[in-house]
């Protein structure tokens, strides 16, 4: 006789150290919504044709004891005659008009700042016959409440003498440090500027764009993505030129600056210079051999 035995596991998210109150992701909203009815649950505006409670007073005090329209005189009734009793003349000035009192106080709709946290799970059998717990917490992030929060995932489970605990901070990046290599470029050297990290922790990951400031890069191009940025063979013309990394994830940006220097290259000016010789001797031999040809031919026609 086999008998199967499931042990529970107990996740649990917290933010800055208080447990969040999650919404199974069941009750989440379907893609299909708009996205600004995701943070609000049963929240609507308030459009004209919806009655708040002192519309509703006021329609309720124009009906009478059945229910009906009551009827708001504001010229003479109409005279009316009943055997045995005295016919009354009533002065408009007489007249009682039912009294409509309209409160000016309307309700306010306010839109909590607190986010709508989702939590699920899925159970994802192993080959070794173990079961794989995963959980995760979704909800839209907010730079100006996000931004430096602590956010801890706990679980706990028969097997483990204590729980287990992960945590990561949310934050924007700040202050990018670059590193170029070579250190001292010289003319014809491939260039390498590349993200060695931030002044904090940054989470999650952000995405790089390169920029150079007032003109494109080495190939042409306005802008590369990527954690470096690349310039092969770089000429003497990009000597002082300015390069701008901006950093990017979902809770802000920023942007640091570098500057190329480019050193003269003694290798390729002396394989100039050889050049150079070069073809000067060619020039001196083809002077030398056109006064051989010449004093030739003078001899020959003496």
């Amino acid at each position: 006789m086999k008998s199967l035995v499931i042990c529970r596991v107990q996740v649990y998210f917290k933010r800055d150290g208080e447990l969040i109150d999650v919404i199974p992701y069941s009750q989440a909203p379907a893609a299909g919504e708009s996205g600004g009815s995701a943070g609000v649950r049963g929240a609507r505006p308030l459009i004209s044709r919806d009655l708040d409670d002192t519309k509703m007073q006021r329609s309720l005090s124009l009906l009478d004891l059945d229910g009906k329209p009551a009827r708001l005189y504001t010229e003479s009734p109409a005279r009316g005659f009943t055997p045995g009793l005295p016919v009354l003349e009533t002065s408009p000035t007489t007249e009682t008009i039912p009294e409509t009192v309209v409160s000016r106080e309307f309700p306010r709709w306010v839109q909590s700042s607190d986010p709508l946290y989702y939590f699920s799970t899925a159970h994802v059998p192993q080959s070794d016959g173990t079961v794989e717990v995963r959980a995760m917490l979704t909800w839209t992030l907010n730079p100006q409440l996000d931004n430096d929060a602590l956010f801890s995932c706990e679980v706990k489970h028969s097997a483990l003498s204590m729980p287990m605990q992960a945590e990561v901070t949310l934050a924007a990046p700040k202050g990018p440090k670059l590193l170029m290599t070579p250190s001292r470029a010289k003319v014809g050297d491939t260039v390498r500027i590349a993200v060695q990290g931030f002044q904090n922790e940054v989470f999650p990951e952000p995405l790089f764009t390169w920029t150079r400031v007032g003109g494109r890069l080495l190939d042409g191009s306005l802008e590369r993505d990527g954690k470096e940025l690349v310039l092969e063979r770089v000429p003497a013309e990009l000597n002082g030129s300015m390069y701008r990394c901006t950093a990017q994830n979902p809770l802000g940006s920023t942007d640091t600056h570098t500057r190329l220097i480019v050193f003269e290259n003694p290798s390729i000016m002396k394989h100039t210079q050889n050049q150079n010789n070069a073809a000067s001797r060619k020039d001196v031999l083809g002077l030398t051999v056109t006064a051989l040809i010449l004093t030739v031919t003078v001899e020959l026609t003496d």
